[in-house]
């Protein structure tokens, strides 16, 4: 009997399809072609000038030639601490957060010290491509729990005991959300918090959008305000998007204590600790004010709204105003079905191919989230590249 090459549980990972449509795009520009790119979930910005100073410090300074603490630096985590009772309300101790390596790494460890073979995780549609894999890893099974347009992107009570089975161990919530742009009220977080109390599931909230919102919608911490959920609760969050420091690598988890003892020690075999530099540089982030996000944020909705406005403009497009992150996620159902350029377009994979293909725009179709005949488009980027590349989509789809 012949052994298997690749070990079935990792031939069985499915590849970032955002980062799949960014390289793509990558090779095309590095190939010569004048290509827009909605694909990449990263701020435009350069690091603040700040942090990259206490970063370069931090590079001559011996002792961050060095191994760290598994879990992060003392001053890091007690950082992160006050930072998440400054900004949402919650309170927890320095013991209580694991420093890792970038926010897919945490959404990684924490999954895996939540879930068992067998055990389900309710995700709501559209998620983030990153979340079924490490669920399906740990031998877990990832339950969708599908939201559309109609209900702007938010799962209801009901979807979620509908879903509910005597298996269900956790449950990823999101907000604001990536892909689709949506925050849930004070309202809807506390209902979901209190529902997942009176069955004892885990949650696993996301906050690492949690400065990014619009329009008067405001975050709120499920833990903050359902305090009783806080002994089944992990908060995950990083540095990436709030202070354009995506390749910085820096996240982290915030969990009860034992759990995150025990997480420590999963990452104490897997990585050890993130990049020294690197957290010197998060401390900074941290501990800083916050007017670099402020400025951050304002270019933001001044893109969100030129982007809803061209994709509403679009035969046979819908889109709802994202009241968050930075992307909006619109319905290309009415696009279906026609012929684009001598091509079918039965899906919004095909759409997207015929786009990329045609007129040099890449984005990343609704597949990949879970949500097929929508299509994820970034406004992390510049004002120009933006109009051009949505003006580019527009001509496309109104030719005769």
């Amino acid at each position: 009997m012949s052994q298997a090459r690749i070990s079935q549980r990792v031939a069985s990972i499915a590849p970032s399809a955002t980062l799949a449509v960014t390289n793509k795009a990558k090779a095309l520009k590095a190939a010569g072609e004048a290509v827009v790119g909605f694909g990449a979930g990263e701020p435009d910005f350069p690091t603040p000038d700040y942090i990259v100073d206490a970063a370069a410090a931090a590079c001559r300074d011996p002792k961050n030639h060095r191994y760290g603490l598994a879990g992060g630096t003392l001053e890091l985590k007690a950082a992160i601490a006050a930072k998440t009772a400054r900004d949402s309300g919650y309170e927890v101790d320095p013991t209580q957060v694991v420093v890792t390596n970038g926010g897919k790494h945490a959404v990684y460890n924490a999954l895996a010290g939540v879930v068992d073979p067998g055990d389900e995780v309710l995700i709501p549609t559209p998620y983030w491509t990153t979340y079924p894999e490490p669920v399906r890893l740990a031998g877990g099974v990832a339950v969708p729990v599908e939201t559309t347009i109609e209900s702007g992107f938010k799962a209801t009570i009901d979807q979620l005991e509908a879903a509910r089975t005597d298996r269900t161990k956790a449950l990823i919530f999101v907000s604001p959300s990536n892909p689709s742009g949506a925050v849930y009220s004070r309202e809807q977080v506390e209902a979901i918090g209190q529902w997942a109390v009176a069955h004892n599931i885990w949650v696993l909230t996301d906050e690492i959008y949690e400065h990014l919102t619009y329009d008067g919608a405001e975050f709120h911490s499920m833990p903050t305000i359902v305090p009783e959920l806080a002994d089944r609760c992990i908060v995950l969050n990083g540095v990436a998007k709030t202070y354009a420091m995506t390749g910085w690598r820096v996240g982290w988890i915030i969990a009860p204590a034992d759990m995150a003892k025990a997480l420590t020690s999963l990452q104490s075999h897997q990585t050890s600790n993130v990049a020294m530099v690197s957290q010197v540089a998060a401390l900074a982030a941290v501990e800083g004010d916050l007017t670099a996000v402020h400025m951050m944020r304002e270019a933001f909705d001044r893109r969100r709204k030129t982007m809803h406005a061209m994709l509403s403009a679009m035969p046979g497009v819908e889109c709802l105003a994202p009241e968050g992150a930075f992307y909006a996620f619109p319905s290309f159902e009415g696009v279906l079905g026609r012929t684009i350029r001598g091509k079918k377009i039965e899906t919004t994979l095909d759409l997207a191919d015929v786009v990329l293909e045609e007129v040099k725009v890449a984005f990343v179709p609704g597949e990949a989230f879970g949500s097929p005949g929508y299509a994820r488009f970034s406004f992390a980027l510049g004002d120009d590249d933006l109009g051009e590349g949505l003006q580019r989509i527009s001509d496309l789809l109104t030719e005769d």
